[in-house]
This record gives structure tokens, sequence and C-alpha cells, in this order.
């Protein structure tokens, strides 16, 4: 294994008189902390493993065919055309070496003043290694570009078998998870199957295709007020999705969902948005790490035990009065937490004394389908047409650039108004082969003799 010591500098990396902060991951922290830091007296080198921010609240749009993988992506380098003290590189962070204040990446290695730590999560399969292997998550735009051609080569490959019962576990698509991401995805499926399928491939009779959501609790959208969760059960309902409550996945082995004490669901789609787990690197020192994964953090902020490591958003468990167990992992806690600690940096440059973080809980909110969406906020709740239409709103001011917002803009009202999302393209690379070097780029296995 390279060690620390063994590694060269990464490269063009230039020497700076401002202490240097280095940012790992670029999600809504990472990259929320980054401009916050602009054209301050920080050099700031951002490290990522793409070169890109992804919205992850509209991923599951992606995996339906609604919008394209560009629209919920964003250059990260085009944002920083203009701010000199912000470099950014496409790297993996492997190893913190806290003694030396040093970074192990597969680029180099890379000292720091200060280290901030905004890996995110990624999704959580509870041990179970059959689900992991076979289920499909959706945490990355990628895995979103997977669901969606898998969902239309399941019809392409349906429509060509001749019997209801050989095409009735292709069609069926089964969704674990009762979250704003599980609820979301589902009620999607759902409109492609009641609006949009139908129309691709009359030759199927896609009352024969079931969209089920499996949820191990007693409700869906555990965060929302009763009233919310209650009525998106309802519009799930309506729009035909068959909603399981207290139902615990117990197995799967890429055709049968074994079920805790009822009857398996046969179905090659499995789409898993059942939890998450915090990222971490080699380093951290076990004290430092809560029970469920989290790195723990003071109320700055502040990695424990650390005076120079910080972790931000779902990385970390931040626990207060109001929040025993720690904040919940949700965007906004990520992003108020980032700005906390940009101003703490800013104030630290003046030797003026820092804040405390305090979340400020904004509301949440879930959309179901065309006109159905859930919303909480600190002072009402409510639900239907207007609940959707603020759902569209914050999401479209929410997304960076104002190329993105237009696309996205266009893409929704020829989606809401003609019902037919124009983006059902089933593209896969083969194989090639290059200079005696053959690379992977798809799932399909090559022709022989390619």
């Amino acid at each position: 294994m390279i060690t620390v010591q063994e590694l060269t500098p990464i490269p063009n990396i230039p020497k700076s008189n401002y202490r240097r902060i280095v940012i790992v991951g670029a999600g809504f922290a990472g990259l929320k902390l980054a401009q916050k830091l602009a054209k301050t007296d920080y050099q700031v080198v951002l490290l990522d493993k793409n070169n890109y921010h992804q919205f992850q609240p509209l991923l599951y749009q992606v995996a339906t065919a609604a919008l394209s993988p560009s629209a919920v992506s964003f250059p990260l380098r085009r944002l920083f055309h203009k701010t000199e003290n912000i470099i950014f590189r496409m790297a993996v962070v492997r190893k913190i070496d806290k003694e030396k204040k040093l970074l192990e990446t597969n680029l180099g290695q890379l000292n720091y003043d200060m280290l901030v730590l905004s890996q995110g999560a990624n999704t959580n399969f509870f041990g179970n290694k059959n689900i992991q292997t076979h289920a499909a998550p959706m945490k990355s735009t990628s895995e979103a570009l997977y669901i969606r051609n898998k969902i239309i080569s399941n019809y392409e490959r349906a429509v060509n078998l001749p019997t209801v019962e050989e095409r009735r576990p292709i069609m069926n698509v089964v969704i674990v998870g009762g979250g704003a991401t599980g609820v979301e995805l589902a009620g999607a499926i759902a409109e492609l199957r009641n609006h949009v399928f139908p129309k691709d491939y009359p030759q199927l009779s896609f009352e024969n295709m079931r969209v089920i959501l499996i949820e191990a609790g007693g409700s869906l959208l555990a965060g929302l007020s009763e009233s919310s969760r209650g009525k998106a059960k309802s519009y799930l309902e309506k729009l035909g999705v068959e909603v399981m409550l207290n139902t615990m996945v117990e197995d799967y082995d890429g055709f049968s969902v074994q079920l805790k004490d009822k009857e398996p669901i046969q179905t090659i789609t499995l789409l898993w948005a059942a939890g998450i787990k915090a990222n971490s690197l080699l380093g951290i020192s076990p004290e430092q790490i809560s029970k469920n994964g989290r790195l723990i953090v003071d109320e700055n902020n502040r990695l424990i035990n650390e005076d120079a490591i910080f972790v931000l958003g779902d990385q970390c468990v931040q626990k207060d009065e109001k929040y025993p167990e720690g904040h919940p992992q949700v965007a906004q806690v990520a992003i108020q937490q980032a700005s906390n600690l940009a101003n703490n940096l800013k104030l630290d440059l003046k030797g003026k004394p820092w804040k405390p973080f305090k979340y400020r809980d904004l509301g949440s909110m879930a959309t179901v389908g065309k006109k159905m969406a859930v919303v909480d906020l600190p002072f009402i709740s409510f639900q239907g047409i207007f609940a959707w239409l603020v759902w569209l709103f914050v999401h479209l001011m929410a997304i960076l650039g104002v190329k993105n917002k237009l696309i996205i803009f266009i893409n929704w009202a020829w989606k809401y108004l003609a019902f037919d999302p124009s983006l059902r393209l089933l593209i896969r690379p083969k194989y090639i082969k290059r200079h005696k070097r053959e690379w992977l780029l798809d799932q399909d296995e090559p022709e022989e003799g390619s």
C-alpha cells in the first residue's frame, strides 16, 4: 500500500502566502463553502471525484426520463472562472495524515492548513450483500441514468415476450424506502405507467405492471407532519402505487424480493432508497466516529479532538438540546453549516470570536405527481396543487446556472402540458479495443470477433 511519505505532491498547485483550506467533496456543503470563501484571503483547494456538482433532489427525474443528466449536473470549473483563490482538482482522497497535515490522493499528496470534509453519504444496504449486488441505488447522476436505461430496456425486452407470465417480473418495479426519494420515484414511475408507456408499447397491457413502494416503518415521509404523510400515501394510491408499510425486505436475488412474513414479489427491478450511511476516510480515529458512522463535531463543526479538521453535512453528527441525535441528513443542514463555517473563517481573519452553528428548519416538501405535493413549513402545512407549484419554484431556484434553470423549466412545461417526456432514449456505449487494451464501457458483452 502506498503511504503518504512515498507520494509526490499534486502538481500545479501554486504556493501561496494565504492559509490553505482543502475541501473534500463538492456537494451542497462543500460547494457552498467554496463559493462563500471566493475572493478571500484563503487559498481554497476543492477536491471531488467528479468534475461536476449534482443536484440530488432531482435525480429521480433523470431516472424516469423527465430530465437529462446535464440538467441536474453543473461543471465545477465553470463556477470558479473568476476566482483566483479557488483551485479545483478531480481527485479521490484516500487517507488523512493528521500529524503532518497531509492528504493522500490518487494524484499525489496535498498539505493543508485547514481541512474540511464534506463527502456526504452513500447508499446503506444494511450489510445485505445480495441486495447490494442486485438492487439499483440512486445517489448519483450515473446511477440515475443506469435506472433509466434499465427501466426502458425492460419494456423493450417485454414487448418481445409471448406470455403475460414471462412479462410480469420484467414489467414490475419495486422501490424500497418511504422517504422523499422513494415517494417521488414511485410517483414518477406510476405516471409513466399510466400515461406514457401505454403509448410507447401498445402491445403490452400495463394493468400487469405493478409499482410497489415498501417501507419498514408505519408511515411514509417520517419527517413530515401526520397530515402530509397521510396525503402522500393517498396520492400514491390514487396513482395506482401499492404502498406496503411495516414491511421488511430480507433478501433479493435479482428476481425475487423476499419479505418478512409476506409473499415474495417477482421483479428484476428493485430500486433501493431505504437509507444512507456517511462516507469516511482512513486516518480518522475510532473515538471520532459515532455509532451510525457519522463523524462527531462540536458546535463549530470542528472534528472532536482536532484543531484544523472540520466536517459538514451528512458526514457529521452535531448534537444539541433540540437535536440530541444530530441534525437530519438533508441539504438545508449542509448548506447552513457551510455558510456558518464560512462566516467563522472570515471572522478568524479579523481575529474575532466564532459563532456556534444553530440550525434553522425551513421546512420539508415532497412531490408525488402532477398537481400532487405536500409541503410542511415551520408555521403551516399544505398539500395539493399549490404545494406542487411551491415545490416546482423552490427546486427550480435551487438549480445552479441560468441555462440549467431554463432547460428544466422547458422540460417541466412540456412534460406537464403534454405528459410525454421526450428523453426515453436507451443509450448504451459498446466495448472498444484500442492499442491492444479493452475498455468496458457498458454492461453488454462484446460480440465474438468484435
